[in-house]
C-alpha cells in the first residue's frame, strides 16, 4: 500500500529529528489487508501473552469480535470477552467501571475490537491494569488508533487524558471495506481534518513561538495528500484505497506519538467537534460520529477563514477590545453554554490564563508582526471551503451543520465558544484575540444558510 513502507520505517526506531528531539512511538506492528485477524496468534506468541481480554460492544462482537474469539480458540490461546450492551457504547465513567469489574487480574494483554470509543476506553483501562493493549479494528472512522491519549466522557464533557499507546494493529481490509458508508467518509473526514489543524499549529508558532516540527507536518500533509489524490474511489470501497485511509489515520497517530500530544491532528476543527458533542451527550443524543463532525467543522473553519483574510485586521480596535474582558461575564456566558460541563471550561481557564489581558495584547503584537507570514501559510496550505465539500459531496457525507442535527445557533456558539474546550491555540484563538470572533461566525452563519 501506498503508505505501508513509511509507516513501517517509524515503528520501533527512534530518530533524531532535525527539530532538535529524538522521536519514537510505542506501536511496534500494523499488519493492514486481507484477512489480517489471521495474524493475530503469531502477535500474541511473539510476545509471550497467555491470558488475553477482550473488549468489544454488539455490533463489533458480530463484525469481527466473534470471528477473533475463533481464531484465538483455535490457536490454543486463552481469551475472556467482555461484550458492552446497548444502543450505543460510551466511553465514560460507567464502562470503566464494567471493565474493571469483570476483567481477569492475570490478563496480560487487552484487545480492543472496534473502533474510537471502545479503542479508548481499552486504551486508559489497560493503562491503569499495567498491561499492553492491542487493537483489532472494525472500521476506520477516526485517526486515534495509535495515540497515547485516551478520549473518555468525564462528568459530561468529553476531555483526554495520557494512557497508552498500543503494542500493534491489525486492520483487516476483508473487515473495513464492509464497514458503512457514513463510517468510511468519516475516517476520511478525520484526515481532511489535518489541514486546519495544521494551519493552527503554523499559526501558533509564529504568535507563541511555539515548538514546531517540520518532519511531522511534511510526513501528516503527504498522508492526507496521498488519500486525497484517490479520494473519488473512497466511494466504490477499493481495498486499496480503504486501507490507505486506515494507515494514514494510524501514521497520523503515530504523528500524536512523537511528540507526546495531539498538535499534529487536532485543532480548531476538532474544537468544534467537541463542542458539539458536549450537548449531544447533556441531551442524551447518540453522538454523530466524530469523523463526521469533524469534516463540518473543517469546512466551517475554512469558511471562517476565509472571510478572515478579506481584509487586514484593525489591531488598534483589537487591543481596545482585549482591554474590556470582563472574567464574570465570561463565566456567565460560560455556564449558560456548555450546561454542566461549564465548571470543567472555567477550571481549565483558571488553570491556563489564556483569556487574560496582558497575554492577549502580547499575542496581538505577534499577530501584526506576522500578519503577513500568518497570511500566506494559510493561502499556501490550506484548501478552499469550495472544495472540501466537493469532496465530501461525492461521498455523499454531511458537510453542512443542519445535516448532522445542528441549528444556525448552534452552529454560532460552536465558533464563539468552542475554543474554550482546550488551551492550544488555534485559529479560533486568534480571531478571538483580534476581536472578529462574532462577526466572523455570524458571515459563516450567513454562507451557510445562503
Amino acid at each position: 500500500m501506498a503508505n505501508a513502507r513509511k509507516l513501517a520505517d517509524y515503528l520501533g526506531n527512534p530518530f533524531l529529528c532535525s527539530c532538535g528531539r529524538t522521536h519514537s512511538t510505542a506501536l511496534e506492528g500494523v499488519t493492514v489487508g486481507a484477512k489480517a485477524m489471521n495474524t493475530l496468534p503469531a502477535y500474541v506468541k511473539k510476545y509471550g501473552f497467555r491470558k488475553l481480554f477482550v473488549a468489544c460492544d454488539e455490533i463489533t462482537y458480530g463484525i469481527a469480535g466473534e470471528k477473533v474469539m475463533q481464531i484465538l480458540q483455535e490457536a490454543g490461546i486463552k481469551a475472556k470477552a467482555h461484550i458492552f450492551t446497548g444502543k450505543r457504547f460510551i466511553p465514560d465513567e460507567k464502562a470503566l467501571g464494567e471493565l474493571m469489574i469483570d476483567a481477569d487480574r492475570e490478563c496480560d494483554l487487552v484487545v480492543a475490537v472496534g473502533t474510537g470509543s471502545i479503542n479508548d476506553m481499552c486504551r486508559f483501562f489497560s493503562y491503569q491494569m499495567g498491561v499492553p493493549y492491542a487493537i483489532v479494528a472494525t472500521a476506520a472512522p477516526m485517526d486515534g488508533f495509535a495515540s497515547s491519549g485516551a478520549a473518555l466522557i468525564i462528568n459530561s464533557m468529553k476531555v483526554t487524558i495520557p494512557a497508552q499507546t498500543p503494542l500493534f494493529i491489525i486492520g483487516d481490509t476483508d473487515v473495513l471495506c464492509g464497514a458503512p458508508p457514513r463510517m468510511v467518509s468519516a475516517g476520511l473526514g478525520d484526515l481532511l481534518g489535518k489541514f486546519t489543524c495544521l494551519n493552527d499549529w503554523r499559526i501558533s508558532k509564529l504568535v507563541n513561538g511555539e515548538y514546531y516540527c517540520d518532519a511531522i507536518v511534511n510526513l501528516v500533509t503527504g498522508c492526507i495528500e496521498n488519500v486525497l489524490s484517490n479520494a473519488d474511489q473512497v466511494a466504490g470501497r477499493d481495498p486499496q484505497v480503504i486501507g490507505d485511509i486506515m494507515e494514514g489515520l494510524v501514521l497520523t497517530g503515530v504523528a500524536m506519538s512523537f511528540i507526546g500530544d495531539s498538535r499534529p491532528a487536532a485543532g480548531s476543527e476538532h474544537h468544534v467537534c467537541h463542542f458539539w458533542e458536549t450537548l449531544e451527550l447533556q441531551e442524551g443524543k447518540i453522538p454523530v460520529l466524530h469523523g463526521t463532525k469533524v469534516a463540518v467543522g473543517t469546512v466551517m473553519i475554512l469558511k471562517m477563514t476565509e472571510f478572515l483574510r478579506e481584509s487586514r485586521p484593525d489591531f488598534a480596535t483589537a487591543r481596545a477590545n482585549a482591554k474590556l474582558y470582563d472574567q464574570a461575564a465570561w463565566e456567565e456566558n460560560i455556564t449558560r453554554i456548555y450546561g454542566a460541563a461549564a465548571n470543567s471550561i472555567i477550571a481549565l481557564e483558571h488553570d491556563t490564563r489564556k483569556n487574560e489581558v496582558a497575554g492577549r495584547l502580547a499575542r496581538i503584537d505577534a499577530i501584526e508582526e506576522n500578519w503577513d507570514a500568518i497570511v500566506k501559510t494559510m493561502d499556501d496550505n490550506m484548501p478552499s471551503a469550495a472544495r472540501m465539500i466537493e469532496i465530501l459531496k461525492s461521498l455523499d457525507a454531511p458537510y453542512a451543520p443542519a445535516q448532522i442535527g445542528f441549528d444556525s445557533g448552534r452552529l454560532y456558539n460552536a465558533l464563539v465558544y468552542a475554543k474554550e474546550t482546550r488551551a492550544r491555540y488555534t485559529m479560533l484563538s486568534m480571531i478571538a484575540d483580534l476581536g472578529l470572533t462574532e462577526v466572523l461566525a455570524q458571515k459563516v452563519v450567513d454562507f451557510v444558510n445562503s
